[in-house]
């Protein structure tokens, strides 16, 4: 048996090194896609005014930039097809990993090698969420490569695109990044879900919530559970996507724009998790006034952030993500609700970090007591709640 066993883990890891070693490569192209991404940013492109002048003008445009830019999509095309055949060998991967470990997970039940299972549960966790981030690379490069063919046909007519077609290709390139990051620093789906749980008995059973940024629809997955109609808004366009594939109510793009469309007094609830962080407050501004102008009366409004009283929250989640514009302080939160007309404001803390903080000496004397406060003092100004959310109902 223990042959077996071996034999079994043998193969085991060289589907694994396979897996790792393609997933590779699938980052390298992709990083590839990104520094071309970069070159055509820096081409120039006509005005609109100028537009129909180089197509109907017998003055053809510059070659250099016509050509940079069709090479420049050949090889962004190229690089599409490669990594869409490098997806399609990971999810065979994937299949044939999950197979080799399934026989190896069941070899050692029956040699009643539990301790052994369990040590492996962590490259479980590992696989499923690159294999998460590599079927969102599919359908993404997928759509990709049908708007690289339509530039190309432009091209092949001898037509320049126009800026906007190009965008069109990029802009998905952007979110697909940021979304990579959520994947990767945000935590899993379920472990969200679990955070956000608490919010849920804020809002009536049977009202209508709107989600602010929504992301992947953690939320809107519990408000659909609990009996609560839920509507999302992203500004990110593969976050829609995860989402409308759940087939969860969700639109695209900016929030204040969307918010304002809403009829006024139509909502029971808005909630907004980890998103007014990345607002200048200007914009913060004018969406606390518009959701109160949308919430009904007794409407609940709940604005989640990461939390700048503490200095682990600070160093190891705000300064993390390069897209966060500044922290705002709960006072600084609670007064701008208040001042739009929010009552009963209040902050509500969350994820209490219990194992990071110093611990009090057990048993102290007169000094040892001493010690044990100015650690306490210590720890709530390093240690405190990294989160919080601001309350506040609609009069």
């Amino acid at each position: 048996m223990k042959r077996t066993i071996e034999k079994l883990s043998q193969e085991r890891r060289e589907k694994e090194e396979q897996f790792a070693e393609k997933l590779a490569e699938l980052k390298q192209d992709s990083l590839s896609l990104e520094h071309l991404e970069e070159r055509l940013k820096t081409l120039e492109f006509p005005a609109p005014s100028e537009k129909k002048q180089l197509f109907t003008s017998k003055i053809k445009p510059s070659p250099p930039d016509g050509k940079n830019l069709r090479d420049l999509l050949i090889q962004a095309f190229g690089l599409t097809k490669k990594i869409s055949s490098s997806v399609a060998d990971i999810l065979k991967l994937q299949d044939s990993l999950a197979e080799a470990r399934d026989k190896e997970w069941d070899a050692l039940g029956n040699n009643h090698v539990g301790m052994i299972f369990k040590s492996m549960e962590w490259r479980v966790d590992k696989l499923a969420s690159e294999y998460a981030d590599v079927k969102l690379l599919m359908k993404k490069f997928l759509l990709l490569r049908d708007q690289l063919n339509r530039l190309l046909a432009l091209l092949e007519e001898k037509k320049m695109p126009f800026p906007a077609q190009v965008r069109e290709v990029l802009e998905p390139l952007e979110d697909a990044v940021y979304t990579g990051f959520e994947n990767r620093f945000r935590g899993h789906e379920e472990e969200i879900k679990k955070q956000q749980e608490r919010y849920i008995p804020f809002f009536r059973r049977g009202g209508k919530v709107l989600d602010l940024g929504c992301g992947r629809g953690e939320f809107l997955e519990l408000l659909q559970k609990n009996g609560i109609q839920g509507a999302g808004i992203d500004i990110n366009g593969q976050m829609t996507d995860i989402c409308l594939d759940k087939g969860l109510d969700c639109r695209k793009g900016d929030i204040l724009g969307l918010l304002a469309e809403w009829p006024e007094a139509s909502l029971d609830g808005i909630f907004s998790s980890q998103v007014i962080e990345h607002l200048p407050p200007p914009y913060l501004k004018k969406m606390i006034d518009l959701c109160r102008l949308k919430l009904a009366p007794s409407g609940v409004l709940i604005l989640e952030t990461i939390n700048p009283t503490s200095v682990f929250a600070l160093v190891q989640i705000y300064y993390l993500d390069l897209s966060h514009h500044r922290p705002v302080h709960p006072e600084a939160l609670k007064f701008l609700m208040e001042s739009a007309g929010f009552e009963d404001v209040r902050i509500q803390c969350s994820a209490e970090l219990e194992t990071e903080k110093l611990q009090n000496l057990p048993g102290a004397d007169e000094a040892g007591s001493i010690l044990n406060r100015n650690i306490d003092r210590l720890n709530s100004l390093l240690y405190a709640a990294p989160n919080y959310a601001a309350i506040g109902k609609k009069r």
